[in-house]
């Protein structure tokens, strides 16, 4: 299968496409597990945005969503509130919402202590969790659309994003690949055990195989 050709089935932005099929059907979990919950409904989302939600076109009647992100700004409107904030150190009380939700973050935020950091967070700022994570053990690596990118030797990995401008982002200098590259730690399932005990694990499929993992527990 060609990059181009990659990039139109994995392209999230576009809702006819296999990821966005399959993330809307990521959706119909959560909104199954959301369904006993009394309104109204504080959700946090770690890392998100609105377009996510408006584009899964999820059912967020009686639901109030918190956007936490470094450097997406604030804003406040019905159904949505927006933050700054660090994953790791979430500004807010213990319990504060009834449900932690993040999508496809937790690989971004840094090494093991940084994960730890924030699982942590998840756990303290609400009683619910939903944390979905790309698979590592999945053949095509999600980011940078090439087969077993996540296996390569790094100094293979940034020269191959740099020289075939490879994935989503742009690589307009070998800098900017390394940065890049640098900044993505991919789960497997025993890593995301660890760092969320006593969840159950959602494994999302395609062919057989294991594209992503959801934890979520106290539901």
């Amino acid at each position: 299968m060609s990059p181009a050709v990659l990039k139109r089935v994995a392209n999230i932005r576009d809702p006819k496409s296999w990821a966005s099929k399959m993330r809307r059907q990521r959706l119909r979990l959560f909104e199954d597990l959301l369904s006993g919950l009394p309104r109204p409904v504080r959700v946090i989302d770690i890392g998100g945005s609105r377009l996510f939600w408006e584009a899964t076109g999820f059912d967020r009647r009686g639901i109030h969503i918190t956007l936490v992100n470094l450097d997406e700004g604030t804003f406040e409107e019905e159904g949505f509130s927006a933050v700054v904030g660090d994953a790791r150190h979430l500004d807010f009380s213990a319990n504060a919402f009834d449900v932690a939700f993040s999508n496809s973050v937790i690989e971004h935020v840094g090494g093991a202590i940084d994960r730890q950091m924030m699982a942590a967070d998840v756990l303290r700022v609400a009683p619910r969790y939903f944390v979905q994570t790309p698979n590592r053990g999945f053949p095509l690596e999600p980011h940078f659309l090439f087969p077993m990118f996540q296996f390569l030797p790094f100094s293979l990995q940034w020269r191959l994003a740099f020289h075939l401008h490879l994935g989503w982002e742009e690589m307009p200098t070998p800098k900017r690949a390394m940065e890049a590259v640098k900044s993505i730690h991919l789960l497997t399932k025993a890593d995301l055990v660890a760092l969320f005990p006593g969840a159950r694990i959602y494994e999302e499929k395609v062919l057989g195989l294991t594209k992503s993992f959801v934890a979520y527990g106290g539901w």
